[in-house]
């Protein structure tokens, strides 16, 4: 059956695919749907990491900007 999604080929090292093949076979899955799988994990992390760093460096009054407590916020 044809897809619409779109395809990518990867080359691994042979430890990498070996760890792949275990997943897979112990999961009852295929490899590609592993390897899919890992790959938006890994794209998940970098993602949380990026707005970790947005946020911190948000974190920080500026010059002009007035700090209010939370209770404040939310009152």
């Amino acid at each position: 059956m044809p897809t619409k999604l779109p395809r990518l080929n990867v080359v691994l090292d042979p430890n990498a695919y070996k760890a792949i093949e275990r997943l897979a076979k112990k999961g009852g899955s295929s490899l590609s749907l592993i390897a899919r799988d890992l790959i938006c994990d890994a794209l998940e992390i970098y993602e949380d990491g990026f707005w970790a760093a947005e946020a911190a460096k948000r974190d920080k009054p500026g010059k002009n900007q007035k700090w209010i407590s939370h209770k404040q916020a939310w009152v």
